[in-house]
């Protein structure tokens, strides 16, 4: 008897292996970042895989398709990207890829900020700046309360090409955003450490704005005076710098993993400021990383920007 009821079990166990689960849908998703496809995975939970068309570490400023980049997004139904003219690479990706999927663009329906005054260490020197300059800036996702906008846009993308699984991803999204607010709270409670006075960021390029603004910091110039890490200061740009930082006392640069130091460090060799290396800005680490998921990114930055301004 018990041998019988042991076929039974496997024989179960197998048809039900062979069926698709009930939860689950076919979509192919890709998002062009790790930290998106983070974001996009709080939202599918079990229900879709979401792949990440960037691997780990990659600045998506200087990223540049292969082959096999252009067959994953060829293979998808819908492309999530960050939009505001982030992904670069995006229009000429799509061409080559051919075939028709949805572009779920994850900020729509954000505002762009404009800089607040003093952000560049000389004005006139940033106007004159190669074409990157005052082309805006997309870096919305360093501001969680954006990220809560990331979420019911992909919530509705995801609802309208897959409408069966409304409900999980209305349920998943409420959730996310639950946490994303706590998230928000941790960050301003955190940066209350720091004295009013030390509250000023000098940045590798211009991407923490929607950051300051929400929390109360103040940018006093960036090595980079441009939205992309790909742009060039001019000799005069950087002599403006040293002479803002000089004047204001910020006590340090702060650039993102993977950033070339070499002229944040010529900058800290005239002012006697420290580099901070360590910032999580367009990427998530893996899985055993200090910063695997959005949330842990945030974090990994406020601790560093904390420690360094405390």
């Amino acid at each position: 008897m018990t041998r019988i009821l042991t076929w039974m079990l496997v024989l179960t166990l197998a048809v039900a292996a062979c069926q698709p689960a009930a939860n689950r849908s076919s979509l192919k998703v890709v998002a062009a970042e790790t930290f998106l496809a983070d974001i996009a995975q709080n939202v599918a939970g079990n229900r879709i895989k979401i792949e990440a068309l960037m691997p780990v570490g990659v600045d998506p400023h200087s990223f540049e398709p292969t082959p096999s980049d252009v067959a994953k997004v060829a293979d998808s139904n819908l492309l999530i990207v960050n939009g505001a003219g982030f992904e670069v690479f995006l229009a000429d990706l799509l061409e080559n890829t051919g075939g028709q999927r949805t572009v779920i663009e994850a900020s729509a329906g954000l505002t762009m900020r404009t800089p607040q005054a003093g952000e560049h260490a000389e004005e006139a020197e940033h106007e004159a700046a190669d074409e990157h300059a005052h082309e805006g800036d997309p870096h919305f996702w360093l501001d969680p309360n954006n990220v809560i906008k990331y979420v019911e846009t992909i919530r509705d993308g995801l609802t309208q090409a897959d409408p069966e699984g409304a409900a999980i991803y209305r349920a998943n999204a409420e959730a996310y955003i639950a946490q994303l607010q706590d998230l928000d709270r941790w960050i301003a409670d955190r940066l209350g450490e720091i004295p009013p006075t030390d509250r000023l960021l000098v940045t590798n390029h211009e991407s923490f704005g929607y950051f300051a603004d929400r929390y109360g910091l103040r940018i006093i110039g960036t090595v980079i005076p441009s939205a992309s890490s790909g742009a060039s200061p001019s000799a005069q740009q950087l002599a403006a710098l040293i002479d803002h930082i000089r004047e204001t006392g910020a006590k340090a640069i702060f650039l993102e993993t993977g950033a070339n130091p070499q002229l944040a460090q010529q900058v800290a060799r005239e002012t006697g400021v420290k580099v901070v290396t360590d910032l999580y800005t367009h990427s998530i680490t893996a899985a055993g990383g200090p910063a695997p998921t959005y949330i842990d990114m945030m974090k990994a930055n406020v601790n560093a920007i904390v420690a360094a301004l405390k």
